[in-house]
C-alpha cells in the first residue's frame, strides 16, 4: 500500500512539473513576442510610423509566417495569445513580421531598392534583441511562477 501512495505522489509531482514547464514556456513566449512588438514610443525597439509593421506580426505553431510582397496594408493585429495558449511542450512558436520592409527595419539597409528609392536605415533589432533575451525571460517567468506557487503555499518544490 505504501508503494501506491509513493507512486501517486511521484505521479502528482510529475504532472505538476509538466504543468509548470508548460506555463513557463507559454509565459516566456508571450513575453518575447511582447518585447519584439513594443514600439519605440512605448520603450521598445519596434519603429512605428503608421502601425503597419506592428500589425503585420503573425504568430503560428505551424511555420514561419511568409513575408508579404509589395506595399501591403495590414488592417488589424492578430491576437497571438490564442496561438500561444494552444501551444504544447515540444511545439515551436514562430513569430514574424509580414510587412515587406520588416527585414530592412530589423537589420538596416543602405542602398537603392528595386524601385529606385535611396535608403540609409540603421537596424532596429527589435526581433533579435528580444530573441537574445530568451534565457533571461525564461528565468524571469519561472521565478514569477515559483513566487506565485509559494504565495499559495506550494513551497519551492511543490
Amino acid at each position: 500500500m505504501i508503494n501506491l501512495d509513493f507512486h501517486g505522489q511521484v505521479l502528482e509531482w510529475v504532472l505538476e512539473t509538466e504543468a509548470r514547464m508548460l506555463a513557463v514556456f507559454r509565459m516566456s513566449s508571450q513575453e518575447v513576442i511582447r518585447e519584439m512588438s513594443t514600439t519605440r514610443l512605448e520603450g521598445g525597439r519596434l519603429p512605428i510610423l503608421t502601425g503597419n509593421l506592428r500589425r503585420s506580426l503573425l504568430v503560428s505553431t505551424a511555420a514561419m509566417p511568409p513575408r508579404a510582397s509589395g506595399d501591403v496594408r495590414f488592417e488589424s493585429s492578430q491576437d497571438y495569445g490564442l496561438v500561444i495558449a494552444s501551444a504544447q511542450l515540444g511545439d515551436k512558436i514562430f513569430a514574424g513580421f509580414q510587412a515587406a520592409y520588416a527585414h530592412r527595419q530589423e537589420y538596416g539597409f543602405v542602398g537603392v531598392d528595386s524601385m529606385g528609392r535611396h535608403y540609409n536605415v540603421s537596424g532596429k533589432h527589435f526581433v533579435g534583441s528580444a530573441a537574445l533575451r530568451w534565457p533571461q525571460i525564461v528565468a524571469e517567468q519561472a521565478a514569477k511562477l515559483q513566487g506565485a506557487a509559494m504565495a499559495r503555499g506550494g513551497g519551492a518544490g511543490g
